[in-house]
């Protein structure tokens, strides 16, 4: 097939009877769900602890519509070492937050962040 032939056929496509076919735009209806600030400001404590600590180097935050994700990385190339997730849908069940191991196991589940991050906080020692 020549190229002007190609083009004849999208004309055709164009051309056709009837009004134009719109792609709607994502909706605003459905938001994203976001961690709120003073949610950050528990994540990033103790993520501050631990790279002080030389464990974690990296980290990244994805925002979707079903559930927000704080991903915890050793090395910016590797997977993620936890992920930190919060689903608004389980909040009445299981709990909105969650603490994933790279593996996918479920390390612990709950309703109140602070709570369910004890999972990641090292023994106390002797300074």
């Amino acid at each position: 097939m020549s190229e002007g032939s190609s083009a004849d056929h999208r004309s055709t496509e164009r051309d056709s009877p009837g009004p134009p076919r719109v792609i709607p735009f994502p909706s605003s209806d459905t938001p994203q769900v976001a961690f709120q600030r003073d949610e950050l400001r528990i994540l990033f404590n103790l993520y501050g602890r631990r790279v002080a600590e030389g464990e974690w180097r990296d980290y990244a935050l994805d925002f979707r519509r079903d559930k927000a994700v704080f991903s915890i990385y050793r090395r910016t190339s590797e997977m993620p070492l936890y992920r930190i997730e919060k689903d608004p849908r389980l909040a009445r069940r299981q709990g909105a937050y969650a603490v994933i191991a790279a593996s996918g196991l479920v390390m612990k589940r709950g309703h109140d962040l602070a709570r369910v991050l004890t999972v990641l906080e090292g023994p106390l020692r002797a300074v």
